[in-house]
């Protein structure tokens, strides 16, 4: 098992954001949380990141309690994200974006790469040649050495997603990897999530868009002011009461 929260509970004030959530997922998934606004979804993943600390309950990752660390020690510990809102380095390269992406895996700090240490030159060659990679993973390098601000939105989406790869995660967190893009565009960012998932890396995400949800999902988990309602099978959860009555409605056909 890759990840697992256990009892998990957020309380802001009288506020209870998440509430007793227990689910797992396992390596080499993808695992779709879904619900209306207000579900906690985000809240969840500010917890799995460590953003938020929570009220009560566990977070495993590999077996190991990751809660209580630092967001940096988590994201060193092989957790990835995005938001909502495409956040790239705007005004920078997307092939700087990569680079910067990368230095999460490097070990020369400060001192080193103001004195052009071996070390901080062996880190930029690999930041370099990792930058590389993705950016023809993820079909960008007709952007490389454009600014990020500047290319459309679709392919900022693809670069908010690689500058994530690019720390080499073990579970990549996707908050609405297709918000704002029109269909078309949704069928290259699904591509682009299949191939993230054969190269090795585990995914959870969190999607408005119910039919990218269900092609693409190895199980749901559908929440409901906080708590789990139901979770399995995109099949079966679609065609559960509880789902229907708090999410889906009932002219949904799946």
């Amino acid at each position: 098992m890759l990840f697992e929260s256990i009892e998990l509970t957020k309380r802001f004030g009288g506020l209870v954001a998440v509430k007793d959530l227990s689910f797992h997922i396992e390596q080499g998934e993808i695992v779709s949380v879904i619900g209306p606004n207000g579900a906690g979804k985000s809240t969840l993943f500010n917890l799995i990141t460590g953003v938020h600390r929570p009220s009560q309950g566990r977070i495993q990752l590999m077996g190991r309690e990751i809660v209580g660390l630092r967001p940096y020690d988590i994201a060193r510990l092989g957790v990835a994200r995005t938001f909502q809102s495409t956040t790239v380095f705007a005004q920078d390269t997307v092939f700087d974006n990569l680079v910067i992406g990368h230095r999460l895996r490097t070990a020369s700090g400060i001192f080193g790469a103001v004195f052009g240490s071996a070390g901080e030159r062996s880190d930029q060659k690999k930041s370099l040649a990792k930058a590389e990679e993705i950016l023809d993973f993820l079909n960008l390098a007709m952007f490389k050495d454009e600014i990020a601000g500047n290319i459309p939105q679709e392919a900022q989406k693809r670069l908010s997603i690689g500058i994530a790869l690019a720390t080499e995660p073990k579970l990549l967190l996707l908050d609405e990897p297709t918000g704002g893009v029109n269909l078309q565009e949704d069928d290259s960012l699904i591509r682009i999530i299949q191939r993230i998932k054969k190269a090795g890396v585990t995914i959870c995400l969190i999607e408005h868009k119910m039919k990218m949800v269900m092609d693409i999902s190895d199980r749901v988990v559908v929440l409901s002011y906080g708590q789990k309602i139901a979770e399995g099978a995109p099949s079966a959860v679609s065609r559960d009461a509880k789902v229907i009555e708090a999410y889906l409605g009932p002219g949904y056909a799946a």
